[in-house]
């Protein structure tokens, strides 16, 4: 049935490549449907690498956690322990950010920085200070690439050995992981499916840079370098539900409001009920490729799905996960039914709103709301790699307590939430763990 349903969800997406596989006990199945690459097509398999992007933050948390489990640092102590050097740009948040908090999301950092393109993990660092901050430490919750970056270069301060290194000795190899490989240089020794992104026509073109960063930008790989199979993966899920060691990473640390992502972050996880059962799990989106990974420890169960094109690999990975979910363990996602149409909300939301990389624009017609999501223009403009799309305006529809869904195209399903000042004023919206400040 797996295999059934991968064709017919991929055919229908319009995705060129699509792997997945679900484990259940003691069993273990896989499917794969179409090519690695429309321009030099090669059969997708389940050993078939794909770029796994923020998957990899379960990896780096993972080598933490087990230097801490060994006594080589303290979660819980400041980043400048480890990296006295750091400059962020308020010098009380500095002082006061913990391991911890880059680890469940809640240092106070913006996302990322924009041209993430060091070659080291200390050059990344050495730029943090143009990063701005949007919150105190501990304050709340917001996913930051850049929070995982620098824990990176915390990995390897602790140690003395490249992070990548630390990272195959304390997660790849106990994991049995045969398939999990950092950068081009040991991916391209593998069978690799290579991202799609339409063009101005709408036809699928392969996706340059392979990964969202040029080849040899170190500095991304802790929060998303890492490239891996449905094989791997799934030995991956294995490895968490069996090892004791980490099943603290999936207890709540933090919650996480109206977010499709999950109700907590655990460390790295995010945290969600379906159907009544506790889930762990993470996605990643690179260029044109995307991955999800979700474990239900009660139930001795996973399932991956990975897709090589975009937009349209979120929405199917996102289908491939919901069916896996339904057929195997009888549990569904909750309907979310919006709210009518409501002009004076929907006018006093309207505006732009932005992050250091993207930009968010709601707007109303009068008799309904839209959201689009996208790079910033000037940084397309400026690039001279192809970048991802971005996603066009879809309608948005407002719940109670100033939360929203999204009700159709590729994000479809994602739910976020508006913030206000002291005086009643929209502020900022959150959207997939990220909050993006109004402009004005």
């Amino acid at each position: 049935m797996l295999q059934q349903k991968l064709t017919e969800i991929a055919r229908r997406h319009d995705v060129p490549g699509m792997a997945a596989g679900v484990l259940s006990g003691d069993r273990i199945v896989h499917a794969a449907h179409g090519v690695t690459n429309l321009d030099n097509p090669q059969p997708v398999d389940e050993h078939t690498l794909f770029h796994l992007a923020s998957v990899t933050k379960t990896f780096t948390a993972t080598a933490l956690v087990r230097l801490a489990a060994a006594g080589r640092l303290d979660l819980a102590a400041p980043v400048r322990d480890f990296v006295p050097e750091l400059r962020l740009a308020d010098p009380a948040s500095t002082a006061e950010i913990t391991v911890h908090q880059l680890l469940n999301h809640t240092a106070g950092l913006e996302w990322n920085l924009i041209d993430g393109e060091q070659a080291t993990l200390e050059g990344f660092a050495g730029e943090l200070a143009r990063l701005p901050i949007i919150g105190r430490p501990g304050e709340r919750a917001s996913y930051s690439q850049a929070g995982y970056n620098l824990a990176g270069l915390v990995i390897e301060r602790v140690t003395g050995l490249p992070y990548e290194k630390v990272v195959a000795d304390l997660a790849l190899r106990p994991a049995g992981l045969e398939r999990t490989v950092f950068g081009l240089d040991e991916v391209v020794r593998h069978r690799f499916a290579v991202g799609h992104n339409p063009d101005g026509d709408g036809r699928l073109r392969p996706a340059t840079p392979w990964s969202s960063w040029p080849a040899g930008a170190r500095g991304n790989h802790p929060g998303g370098g890492i490239a891996s199979s449905v094989s791997d993966l799934l030995r991956w899920a294995r490895h968490h539900l069996d090892s004791a060691d980490l099943h603290a990473m999936t207890e709540p640390t933090v919650p996480l409001r109206a977010s499709s992502l999950g109700d907590a972050f655990g460390i790295a996880w995010f945290l969600r009920d379906v159907g009544g059962v506790r889930a762990v799990g993470h996605g990643g989106s690179g260029n044109g490729q995307f991955a999800e990974l979700l474990i239900v420890p009660s139930r001795d169960f996973a399932v991956v799905s990975l897709a090589n094109a975009g937009p349209a690999g979120y929405p199917a990975n996102q289908e491939v996960i919901g069916w896996a979910l339904a057929d195997w363990l009888g549990v569904r996602e909750q309907e979310i039914q919006p709210l009518a149409y409501d002009d004076e909300r929907a006018r006093e939301i309207a505006g732009r709103y932005e992050l250091d990389a993207m930009d968010l624009e709601i707007a109303t017609d009068g008799a309904g709301l839209t959201l689009a999501v996208g790079i910033k223009p000037a940084m397309r403009a400026a690039s001279e790699a192809d970048m991802p799309p971005d996603y066009a305006a879809a309608a948005l529809g407002l719940l109670p307590d100033d939360e929203y869904v999204i009700t159709e195209g590729g994000l479809a399903g994602q739910r976020g939430y508006l913030t206000r000042d002291a005086d009643g004023t929209v502020i900022g919206a959150d959207l997939a763990g990220r909050l993006f400040r109004r402009v004005r």
